[in-house]
């Protein structure tokens, strides 16, 4: 793993160099204009986060102010090999590390919410996240977009370039184990909201390396759109539907390790509220764990249901 060890300490060295670069304003959370340093909150039940962005340039983070979704993506792989910010970001999943505190504590309420060989039911409201939390450095292009929203409620940037990963633990069947991982991914991710839509898509492909020799390292891609409309429906599978799909292959053989797939139907609720309601599976193969990691929980199921209601604001 020494090849792992100086990765972790390049972007060790990288977030320090960072928070070098400039002292961050007293406020901490200005971003209006001509600000070349902000930082941005994000909180979700699945994922909540607070980043720290920082221009190269010496210049605000451009505003690319009301875009179609096709020309948000002909920007960003435009710039993709134009890095232009930096970002340090730190993030927490509540409700998959929830999960991992239930199955520890309340084991006995646990067992209860096995419904069938595929279906936990606190872990199908928990799968599909590996890891509690996590610190990311990402070098690239950053933009942002006219927002209907606060900062509070969620980021309104585009994101083109190398993203870094780095934690100290793995979740496997709701269970928390010691595993010091690094990953290393290109991404073109964001969010937009609007008074009409709002608009979250992520497409990355990369690589994933562990601590933990039991768990395989990994090669994957990713793929995830999700759109809301508040006006006319004109497309039922288009307009107010989202899906995710990623799929892990082993390093050593390209061997299938994982499949991840999530498909998503939204309700409107009221004028900016709506009612998300997701279904899909986790598949993982016997060839993901080996060891001690392998014989422990022998008996559960490789695919397990997923279920994933929110609500978005």
């Amino acid at each position: 793993m020494n090849d792992q060890a100086t990765a972790r300490r390049l972007l060790l060295a990288g977030a320090a160099l960072f928070l070098l670069c400039r002292p961050l304003p007293a406020s901490g959370a200005d971003d209006g204009p001509g600000k070349t340093t902000t930082v941005e909150v994000e909180l979700d039940p699945y994922y909540a986060s607070v980043g720290v962005y920082r221009s190269l340039t010496g210049k605000p983070i451009p505003n690319l102010g009301v875009m179609s979704e096709i020309d948000i993506y002909r920007d960003l792989i435009k710039n993709f090999y134009k890095p232009r910010t930096l970002v340090l970001e730190a993030s927490l999943n509540p409700l998959p590390y929830a999960g991992t505190l239930i199955r520890r504590h309340q084991a006995s309420f646990y067992e209860r919410m096995k419904v069938s060989d595929n279906l936990n039911v606190v872990e199908a409201l928990t799968a599909g996240f590996e890891d509690p939390w996590a610190v990311s450095l990402f070098f690239g292009n950053v933009v942002t977009f006219e927002s209907i929203n606060k900062a509070l409620q969620g980021k309104r940037t585009g994101y083109s370039g190398l993203l870094l990963n780095t934690g100290n633990r793995h979740i496997k069947n709701n269970t928390l184990i010691r595993d010091d991982w690094f990953e290393m991914e290109g991404k073109l991710k964001g969010e937009q909201y609007l008074a009409d839509r709002t608009l979250r898509w992520s497409f990355r492909g990369g690589l994933k390396v562990h601590g933990n020799g039991y768990i395989a390292d990994a090669f994957y891609l990713g793929f995830r759109r999700s759109r809301t409309d508040f006006g006319t429906n004109r497309s039922f599978w288009l307009n107010n539907s989202g899906f995710e799909y990623v799929a892990d292959f082993s390093q050593r053989k390209l061997e299938p390790l994982r499949h991840f797939f999530l498909v998503e139907k939204k309700l409107c609720t009221g004028k900016h509220s709506v009612l998300s309601l997701g279904a899909g599976f986790v598949w993982t193969a016997n060839k993901k764990y080996s060891g001690p990691l392998a014989d422990r929980d022998s008996g559960h199921n490789s695919f397990q249901l997923m279920l994933r209601p929110n609500l978005e604001f």
